[in-house]
């Protein structure tokens, strides 16, 4: 008898492409957790000093006299992490155009809740950094981790509701949207106007190619390539490029579902009519096979189709590069205190914690009052002060605005990651045991 894993169990018998989604989220959660544990065993191990130098390490893309020079952690940060603010931008729009944010009558709730759940939280920080440098980090605590919070909230299982589930999807979708555009906005460089205009002129030769009907991901992996060097240049962060370019992937698949149906059913018929006596596959039926994949691949848009392929890379390799290089700091248990206790740590604390939770389950509720929105199906606002405690759970885009708010200020950063990580380790085991024998309560009823 083959055991599960909770979200194994959870999610078995389902195939949709919004499970599937889950599921990826889930695997990612899981894995950023385990890399995180890593990284911060190897920054207070004796291999401390070699872990630092590793990723402060230079590294070259050379063409001829052309060459392109950063250290790994540059490279993770500003190249890799590109691939997962593309994943970001093609889960942004398929939810736009077919997910929970297309019904503006079921977006409502989560999409008042996320700005909320932004809002509140850059005011407290704001609130206990007012009129210091380190008031430039006001952004650090807007941010929700969306591998994290579903992790979270899948593991319950059939404690919480699907609608539950897709509430968080859709409150964290918005959360991303808004951290990108306050990436682009305030944590800009000096721009230089015409390496923008370039990395445009790649974006609009990108929707040219949609509109002509090009499906080729490579042509658009090249093109977006260069549109990344251009942003990078430009002075904007250069993983905007990876949001930009996904919005240019064409939606719309090669083949209709109608065709689809039709053409598969005349091939199949095809097929059984070529069967051989014992079953042997023959040529002219693989040929036919082929013929089916061919129109399976037709009928899945390039969009899909990327977003599903690249799930499993940024997964398995660009988060937890992303973790290793920026989660481990070391950690003085002596002085712990007095870092927890500095304007920047204690700023993004209650951001994340109390601003989360008042922003989220506060707005949810007045919404819900005013009837601007409804509960979700088979959920109680006790399951949504949970859900907005698992909201607090900031990890990947709270560091990466971190590292921006405070470039070049270690001291900064170290106060801001340390913050971070406790405020994300309490509002998820908070959020998680909430949820745990809140809903359990309620399935005994």
């Amino acid at each position: 008898m083959r055991l599960y894993a909770p979200w194994e169990k959870t999610f078995n018998k389902i195939a949709t492409p919004f499970e599937h989604f889950i599921h990826a989220q889930t695997t990612t959660g899981l894995i950023l957790m385990l890399t995180t544990v890593i990284a911060l065993f190897l920054a207070n191990s004796p291999f401390a000093q070699t872990y630092v130098d590793l990723f402060h390490a230079k590294a070259s893309i050379a063409f001829g006299s052309w060459s392109l020079t950063h250290s790994i952690h540059h490279w993770i940060n500003d190249g890799l992490m590109a691939m997962f603010f593309f994943i970001v931008g093609l889960e942004i729009k398929r939810e736009i155009l077919v997910g929970e944010l297309s019904n503006i009558k079921v977006a409502m709730l989560p999409i008042l809740a996320a700005i909320g759940g932004m809002i509140l939280p850059a005011l407290i920080y704001l609130g206990v950094n007012y009129g210091t440098e380190a008031a430039n980090g006001w952004g650090i605590p807007m941010a929700t981790d969306i591998a994290f919070a579903i992790s979270a909230l899948v593991l319950l299982g059939k404690r919480v509701s699907t609608a539950l589930v897709t509430f968080l999807v859709a409150l964290a979708i918005v959360d991303d949207l808004g951290a990108v555009l306050v990436i682009a906005v305030f944590y800009t460089e000096q721009i230089q106007l015409n390496y923008l205009l370039m990395a445009m002129g790649a974006f609009l030769i990108m929707v040219t190619f949609n509109r002509f009907g090009i499906r080729s991901a490579l042509a658009y992996f090249i093109i977006g390539g260069i549109m990344w060097y251009f942003m990078l240049l430009s002075g904007v962060h250069a993983t905007i490029a990876g949001v930009i370019a996904a919005m240019a992937i064409p939606t719309q698949p090669k083949l209709t579902t109608l065709s689809f149906l039709q053409g598969t059913k005349n091939l199949l018929q095809t097929y059984q009519s070529r069967a051989q006596p014992g079953g042997k596959l023959n040529e002219n039926q693989k040929a036919i096979l082929q013929n089916i994949k061919d129109k399976v691949d037709a009928v899945t848009s390039p969009s899909a189709k990327l977003e599903h392929s690249m799930h499993l890379p940024v997964a398995l390799i660009v988060i937890p590069l992303f973790a290793l290089a920026n989660a481990g700091i070391s950690i003085d248990f002596s002085s712990i205190g007095d870092t927890v206790a500095t304007p920047i740590s204690l700023g993004i604390i209650l951001g994340l914690i109390l601003g989360k939770v008042l922003g989220i389950a506060g707005v949810a509720w007045l919404a819900i009052k005013l009837g601007i929105a409804k509960l979700p199906q088979n959920s109680t606002m006790s399951q949504i002060f949970g859900v907005a405690f698992l909201g607090g759970i900031g990890f990947t885009m709270s560091i990466f605005v971190a590292d921006l708010a405070f470039a070049g200020d270690e001291a900064s950063i170290f106060e801001a990651k340390v913050g971070i990580l406790s405020a994300s380790l309490f509002a998820g085991i908070f959020g998680f045991l909430w949820l745990r024998f809140s809903s359990k309560k309620l399935t005994e009823k």
